[in-house]
């Protein structure tokens, strides 16, 4: 009995990457999806599993491993050999590094090669046939990625050659309009995907001034300093010191649950405002100037009277509190990252 083809597909669960799976799965080839998740991702919930990847498994009806490679990505991030993109993303050296991943993946699971939902044009860092022939030249896999959305616009693969797949069946899109694939979802039943703008924290202009923010200050950051850019509002007061105030319930409590030893906590409890905590003031420095920011949008921008503070130092320190007035917005800007 002729042994079954079986390929590893890269599924983020966009409208691209289950549209790819689909062109192979009607090839009669047995898929496996993985998905590689990072602390830049968000679509994740509770930064363990890309719930669009899931769901998106779930309607091709095939199995899907989610690997976490956070700790490792941070590296990349840090000192990208191909440079960043349009903010904080190393578009190259992301591709190459989740490649190397599948590959090693591939060889284990005895596929006979990898596909991805990439079309030739959509992204102008790592879509380009030049920055294509990179990936695959540094991941070791030039000939074992096949392409189903824009196929015909590469030479053949492998899998091509040896007619594990049929490249008649494939197709030749390009560029950054939807239209085509839009059509397909259509014809193919495909009705829950996740939305085109990107998964990636790297590629938003807010986040990555703040990532830039933190390699500066501190290139060793680890998970937890990346983590803590997620939520509210930044302010640099020097090079070792920063303010972060939540900008509403919910980010109240996520910068209480990232509180690091050392690190001193706030939170307006006259009127009631938000929670901040202020990271690397060793002595106790900026604290006042601390609390006339939190005073600021505990307060709103009526400028009247001040706030009333309640902070302390984690984890030892007992309460203190302090009466603050509100800062100005020139001097906010002049402080925000």
């Amino acid at each position: 009995m002729e042994k079954k083809v079986k390929a590893i597909g890269l599924l983020s669960g966009g409208l691209d990457s289950v549209l790819a799976a689909k062109l192979i799965l009607d090839q009669g080839i047995e898929v496996e999806a993985i998905n590689f998740v990072t602390v830049f991702c968000n679509c994740t919930s509770k930064g363990s599993t890309c719930l669009a990847s899931q769901k998106a498994a779930e309607q091709l009806n095939i199995p899907l491993k989610v690997v976490d490679i956070s700790e490792e990505y941070l590296d990349i991030v840090k000192k990208p050999k191909y440079g960043y993109g349009s903010g904080m993303n190393p578009c190259l050296d992301c591709r190459i590094f989740i490649f190397k991943k599948a590959r090693r993946y591939m060889e284990e699971s005895g596929s006979s090669f990898i596909f991805t939902g990439e079309i030739l044009g959509q992204r102008p860092m790592s879509q380009r046939k030049d920055a294509i022939n990179t990936i695959e030249r540094d991941s070791g896999l030039r000939g074992f990625i096949v392409r189903p959305l824009s196929a015909k616009l590469f030479p053949p693969t492998v899998a091509e050659e040896y007619r594990l797949v049929d490249r008649s069946k494939f197709l030749a899109i390009s560029g950054r309009s939807r239209k085509i694939q839009i059509s397909l979802a259509k014809e193919f039943g495909i009705r829950h995907y996740s939305c085109p703008s990107g998964g990636c924290l790297l590629t938003d202009s807010g986040f990555s001034r703040r990532m830039k923010d933190l390699l500066k200050h501190k290139p060793d950051f680890d998970l937890a300093d990346v983590n803590l850019l997620k939520y509210g509002r930044h302010f640099r007061f020097s090079p070792e010191m920063k303010l972060v105030i939540g900008r509403d319930e919910r980010e109240n409590d996520m910068i209480v649950t990232l509180k690091r030893e050392g690190d001193v906590v706030f939170s307006a409890e006259e009127p009631k405002g938000p929670t901040a905590i202020l990271r690397g003031a060793s002595n106790g420095e900026f604290v006042k100037e601390a609390a006339s920011i939190i005073a600021r949008y505990a307060l709103g921008k009526d400028r009247y009277d001040e706030a009333k503070i309640k902070y302390f130092r984690h984890p030892k320190d007992g309460h203190s509190y302090l009466k603050a007035k509100p800062f100005d917005d020139a001097i906010l800007a002049r402080l925000r990252i």
